[in-house]
């Protein structure tokens, strides 16, 4: 891995690419999405598998986050690693060999798993029995986004009664992700009808287990576009956003962002501009990520790789490994070459894996240099 250029430096002496967070928005969107589930009393568990970073996962924790959320085992164990204790893997964890470190992990910190059938419940009674360990598991309701989890309620009864069997498993509570709100909404009162039905669905459920005899702790929502309204629902405990601590096009597209409140960029150099409305920038699909941005009602007409900070008529049309052509008008003012700019990401998560580290920034000054330290931890 190439070395980190060091702190004290001009952010424009950066070399290109880079992702850059200022420091100031980061902290005041850790702040505001603590507010809010303070302000209904639920506990703020948020994903890191945005950041990937047990620096900035510590920032949250500091400012009143309960534990972190990951979608693997590798981001658990360097959270465990960098000091966090409390960790949630929002994902159903299957295979030997990552149960064996799952065992592992278990022994070191407070941990949890997600579980959607009788063969993953047995898969891990057995091993965890065998290694006299014992795990806590929420059982993963599909409240519409149509990926994992159960929605039938019988389906759900039986899989608690299974846990419930079980002398190594311990039913935490029920959990679900419901990422399907903002797709095809079309304003955010439908954003809230969806969200608030996804909250109360789980509700419903844990009710349903509590009339059974299971004890159901934990109600668990987890989404940065719904967290406004699910949090809300009366009964949910626990909410698990993610994207909120940067921010991304996907978020402006549905009104719940602005380039304002936008923590990360992607810093990028001018390397060529062949052409007058036709401009080249050194930062491409392994830089920025070639996801096309969230079809939203908050941004008519947005279509491109990437929003530029600096000249916003400009649009980043298309993406190759390491090039980003960008379409310029004739009166953008979009920089010559050599100069830079400031692209924010479409998709803010898969953005942060394709690099090494986040360059801290206050005002145009490097402050400090975070390792992504679960960058790639895919397994």
């Amino acid at each position: 891995m190439q070395s980190a250029q060091p702190t004290g430096t001009n952010m424009q002496n950066l070399d290109t690419p880079a992702l850059i967070v200022d420091v100031n928005v980061l902290r005041e969107n850790i702040s505001r999405m603590q507010r809010l589930a303070d302000s209904f009393g639920v506990r703020l568990r948020p994903h890191a598998k945005t950041h990937k970073s047990p620096q900035l996962a510590r920032l949250q924790t500091g400012a009143g986050a309960r534990g972190v959320t990951v979608a693997k085992v590798g981001e658990a164990e360097v959270m465990a690693d960098g000091g966090l204790d409390d960790i949630l893997i929002a994902n159903q964890v299957v295979g030997v060999e990552k149960v064996r470190r799952l065992i592992d992990l278990s022994r070191r910190v407070r941990l949890a798993v997600l579980v959607d059938s009788r063969e993953g419940v047995q898969l891990l009674e057995r091993a965890f029995g065998d290694a006299g360990a014992t795990l806590d598991v929420l059982i993963e309701i599909d409240t519409g986004k149509g990926r994992c989890g159960l929605s039938a309620d019988a389906e759900i009864k039986e899989l608690a009664e299974a846990v419930r069997d079980s002398a190594s498993l311990r039913l935490r509570g029920v959990e679900t992700h419901e990422g399907h709100v903002p797709a095809g909404s079309t304003s955010s009162v439908q954003m809230e009808e969806r969200a608030v039905a996804a909250g109360r669905r789980v509700v419903e459920v844990a009710a349903m287990l509590r009339s059974r005899g299971h004890s159901v702790e934990e109600i668990s929502v987890g989404s940065t576009p719904a967290a406004p309204w699910t949090a809300s629902v009366a009964g949910v405990t626990e909410m698990r956003p993610g994207t909120y601590v940067f921010n991304d096009v996907n978020q402006m597209a549905i009104d719940q962002a602005t380039p304002d409140t936008c923590a990360l960029s992607v810093l990028a150099t001018v390397i060529s501009r062949p052409a007058v409305n036709r401009a080249v920038v050194d930062a491409g699909s392994k830089s920025l990520f070639s996801e096309p941005a969230r079809r939203g009602f908050a941004l008519e007409g947005y279509e491109g790789f990437g929003y530029i900070r600096q000249a916003q008529m400009a649009r980043v049309v298309s993406l190759s490994e390491e090039h980003g052509v960008v379409e310029v008008t004739a009166d953008a003012g979009f920089p010559v070459i050599g100069e830079q700019v400031e692209i924010i990401p479409n998709h803010v998560c898969p953005a942060v894996n394709l690099h090494d580290e986040l360059y801290i920034v206050d005002g145009d000054d490097v402050i400090d240099v975070w390792p992504i330290s679960a960058r790639g931890k895919v397994r």
